[in-house]
Order: structure tokens, then sequence, then C-alpha cells
């Protein structure tokens, strides 16, 4: 499974991302080895992941979330489709 990801990170701005394990890459971003935009925005907190079947539909919907205003992000992450995952949750890396 692939996954797409929203981070908050620590200036309060969104970081939009995919991975096939929310797990790990969270931990890679927080360990300053993920994205060179969440480095220097640490901690980061996941804050919204949308599933999908293969990498293609994943990233047809990270462009689609990166091309969302902030407030649209806001409200996606408040009342969208997509699962709140618990970072500790394996399911978020299934």
């Amino acid at each position: 499974m692939w996954y797409v990801y929203v981070l908050r990170c620590n200036d309060k701005s969104l970081y939009t991302g995919i991975s096939t394990d929310v797990n790990k890459r969270l931990l890679r971003h927080n360990s300053g080895k993920g994205a060179k935009y969440t480095r220097h925005r640490r901690p980061v907190e996941l804050v919204y992941v949308e599933e999908f079947i293969t990498k293609s539909e994943a990233l047809k919907r990270e462009i689609e979330i990166k091309k969302l205003g902030k407030e649209n992000k806001k409200r996606l992450i408040r009342f969208g489709l997509g699962k709140k995952l618990d970072p500790s949750s394996r399911a978020a890396s299934k």
C-alpha cells in the first residue's frame, strides 16, 4: 500500500509527501534525514493520511493536496476522508 501524508511542522507549516511506511518516514523527518523542507522545521507531527493501492494514485493525490491553499488543507485535515493515524500505530505502515 501507498500513503499520502500531511505533517504539521514546528513552525505550523504543512508538508505533504508519500510513502509505503508512514511511521518510518515520520521518524526520518524527525531525525533530520527526511525532506529538506522539514529538516529545520522539526519536530513534525503526522496530522493526516490517505491510503492508495498504487504509487501512481498516491502521487496524483499528493499533487492535488499540494495545490490546495493552506485553509483548504486545514479543512482536509479536519474533515477529510483520510485516516488520522497514531504515529506509533502499525496500521500506518501496512
